[in-house]
């Protein structure tokens, strides 16, 4: 049986340091959308997948997809979008079992209200304490580990 690649000291500092900050990072920006908005993080990604389609609406297979999330997830978290008047279902003219989620007006307002002061929160908690190198080695890195998963995950 081969031996497990333990992690070096350098290694394990970057382990530990993705996941404190990302771990802190997703609670500062969960916070903020909970108390400015009354979104989760996974609502108001929801709201900018939506809102950025053509028609404001994606097939839910698609929306689980871009949002890297379990389909019965997402079903939850739109449900609750619907409860609140910012998302509607509708079926797929083409396929009896397809389901589009579509944004509405209320949720096009909802996300505009939304979207400074979670802008304003992604700056303070990681973008605007990096340096330009480091942010593009943020961005370079983390895509190709994104990449990557996304790639192993078919």
């Amino acid at each position: 049986m081969d031996q497990p690649r333990w992690l070096d000291e350098r290694e394990m500092a970057a382990w530990r340091g993705f996941v404190a900050a990302s771990n802190l990072v997703a609670r500062h920006v969960e916070r903020q959308l909970k108390e400015d908005a009354g979104l989760s993080h996974t609502q108001y990604e929801i709201l900018v997948q939506l809102s950025a389609a053509p028609d404001g609406a994606l097939r839910m297979t698609d929306l689980a997809d871009r949002l890297v999330t379990s389909k019965s997830g997402l079903t939850y978290q739109v449900t609750q979008l619907e409860k609140a008047g910012l998302v509607a279902r509708r079926s797929c003219a083409s396929d009896v079992r397809g389901v589009f989620a579509e944004i509405t007006d209320e949720g096009w307002r909802t996300l505009r209200a939304a979207a400074p002061g979670h802008v304003a929160a992604v700056r303070e908690a990681l973008i605007d304490i990096l340096t330009p190198e480091q942010l593009a080695a943020v961005a370079d890195s983390l895509g190709t580990v994104s990449d990557h998963l996304r790639g192993s995950d078919g």
